[in-house]
């Protein structure tokens, strides 16, 4: 990342070395460092890396959901076979790392539909 902003990189430096503080400078890496973290969290590989840490039913479930664009819970039950419970924890779940959303603004709204989050 650095060597890609390397002009940025060495005037930060330089303006640090002019100023007699090194503020210049640290907002500089912080960026650097807050980009990269920007970049691995949307790289493919890191995407298929995450689907390793989830266990087999909220893969499936995951799978039925992107087969599907946009699918309520007795829909997913149906198809996967796991039971109404099991698949309610794990849409749960979902929803909060992120990886789903609703379609509905209301949490116990009995029309909600899942996504997956873009």
């Amino acid at each position: 990342m650095i060597k890609k902003n390397q002009e940025e990189y060495y005037t930060a430096i330089q303006n640090c070395n002019n100023a007699g503080n090194s503020t210049e400078f640290i907002e500089f890496m912080l960026k650097m460092i807050n980009d990269t973290i920007d970049e691995m969290n949307n790289s493919k590989e890191m995407k298929d890396k995450s689907m390793l840490l989830l266990s087999e039913n909220e893969q499936k479930v995951l799978e039925c959901i992107n087969k599907n664009v946009i699918i309520g819970a007795k829909e997913i039950i149906e198809q996967i076979e796991l039971s109404d419970s099991t698949v309610r924890r794990i849409l749960r779940k979902l929803l909060q790392d992120k990886k789903i959303e609703t379609t509905e603004s209301h949490y116990k709204s009995p029309n909600k539909k899942y996504k997956l989050t873009e």
